[in-house]
């Protein structure tokens, strides 16, 4: 990637969306601008987990203004993130392409880990180094990220679906204030931690930071209001008898306590109180680096050929055991033939993921042979894959699964140019290579209109190899059911 002197983030939180602009100066980010909006995405989450009209409004109108401001900005300057609220809502993919409209960019929505991922890389870049674990607990609208890790290193990851706008919803309607709510709100949190209280209690950890929104207004209550320094066990405990006291989250008179946070924070309090409980916390301080800075020093990477990606492609290779230098082979030529399938369009960024599906197409092999193919593409949907969003790691699984076997398995998957041209350069490439060897193979030149592929090769090379003559046949056979016409030809 070329040097880009201005990156931007967008944080598409389930409580508010923030935008984030940074310059870039010798390799260091310089934050310039920061805009948040309180959309409350995930207030307008319905029983049956839908969007409901009001909240896609809020966001649509709030994206357009954030739009606004981005649309100078070249598209590989841009990272929009999507978490827990459209990672869970059934019309996501319908509100997402009204989004995407309004913003002007493409949004990602990521893997509950992976924002941990992001967090954790947000809040270290903006501290220290230190040779001790930290450990990271960031409480979302929609979901609450716990991380230990140490320097830049995140070890340990986990994201648990409550949130302070979903708890406060259930547990503190009309924002009453309850003992039974209250109650029931940390037991639930409680409850939800049990699954990490191994891994995450005292002991595995020397230091507390808590991140986002509702970390520093707790923060803020507490030490403006005098319950402690920083957010404390103690100081916490003296909050809950305030909020029982006030019974209505519209009647708390505290100080810092923004009108935008209100009905928010008894659920925010509730998930904070349980892990202090849960995980034998008695101090965290608040960081003032959460999400959108992860994201832009993930962004950053990117350009300095430090792809988060790459390290995750390599990592799975060495897992499964891939034949390195077939995956080499088959890499090498799906890159050529896509190019030129894609001549005049070439898009970089599909040629990097297609450079990751033919790397890892083979990881299935590790368990069955028999439609490898098949695990590779659930292994690639469904595994923890840092710096990979769910739409990149949908995209590798399809190729992945296309790459060999029958074709009437993707009627009507392969639905755009752009995919059908990675999937008909990965499936040759293996077709090619597979017999597993460094055999010289012909000169090739391909070409890709509408439906149609057409693909020279030196004159007399198939005479020389009836076998893959035989097997291009069968294809060109496959694909015209498919309705795709394929032309292989000599000279």
């Amino acid at each position: 990637m070329q040097h880009q002197p201005i990156l931007a983030a967008v944080d598409l939180g389930s409580n508010s969306f923030r935008l984030q602009i940074a310059r870039v100066e010798n390799d260091q980010l310089y934050m310039l601008d920061n805009l948040r909006e309180p959309v409350r995405l995930a207030a307008g989450l319905t029983d049956d987990k839908r969007l409901d009209k009001a909240a896609q409004q809020r966001a649509l109108a709030c994206l357009q203004r954030f739009g606004e401001r981005l649309r100078d900005l070249p598209h590989e300057a841009v990272r929009a993130v999507g978490t827990n609220s459209l990672r869970v809502a059934k019309n996501a993919a319908e509100f997402l392409q009204q989004a995407e409209s309004a913003l002007g960019f493409p949004i990602e929505v990521i893997a509950g880990r992976e924002e941990a991922r992001l967090i954790y890389l947000g809040v270290a870049q903006g501290l220290p180094q230190s040779g001790s674990n930290r450990l990271v607990i960031d409480i979302g609208g929609g979901s609450t990220e716990f991380i230990i890790g140490r320097g830049l290193e995140p070890l340990k990851l986990e994201s648990l679906y409550m949130g302070s706008v979903s708890y406060s919803q259930r547990y503190f309607p009309d924002g009453k204030i309850t003992q039974s709510g209250l109650k029931h709100a940390e037991l639930a949190a409680r409850n939800e931690l049990q699954i990490i209280v191994a891994e995450f209690s005292r002991g595995h950890w020397d230091e507390v930071l808590a991140s986002s929104g509702t970390a520093r207004v707790l923060c803020d209550i507490l030490e403006q209001n005098g319950y402690s320094s920083g957010i404390t066990r103690m100081g916490l405990e003296l909050l809950r008898e305030h909020l029982l006291n006030a019974g209505n989250a519209g009647g708390l008179e505290l100080q810092g306590l923004k009108p935008d946070r209100i009905l928010a924070l008894p659920g925010g309090f509730a998930i904070m109180y349980a892990a202090f409980c849960e995980l034998g916390i008695e101090q965290a301080q608040p960081s003032l680096c959460a999400l959108r800075e992860g994201v832009l020093h993930d962004l950053l990477g990117r350009f300095h050929h430090n792809d988060v990606r790459d390290v995750t492609a390599q990592q799975l290779m060495r897992r499964y055991h891939v034949d390195m230098r077939q995956a080499g082979r088959v890499a090498h030529l799906a890159d050529l033939l896509a190019r030129q399938f894609m001549e005049g369009l070439v898009n970089e960024d599909a040629l990097r993921l297609l450079g990751w599906a033919a790397s890892l197409h083979e990881i299935g092999i590790s368990v069955a042979h028999s439609g490898y193919h098949k695990h590779t593409a659930y292994i690639l949907a469904n595994a923890d894959m840092p710096g990979f969003s769910k739409k990149e790691q949908n995209r590798l699984s399809l190729l992945a699964l296309a790459h060999r076997g029958g074709l009437e398995k993707m009627h009507g998957l392969l639905n755009t140019p752009e995919v059908l041209a990675q999937a008909m350069a990965l499936r040759l490439a293996a077709l090619f290579y597979r017999n597993r060897s460094d055999a010289e193979l012909p000169a090739m030149q391909g070409r890709f209109s509408g439906a149609k592929f057409h693909l020279a090769l030196t004159p007399g090379w198939l005479a020389q190899n009836p076998l893959t003559d035989a097997v291009l046949q069968e294809e060109a056979k496959q694909w015209k059911d498919l309705g795709v016409s394929v032309q292989v030809l000599e000279g």
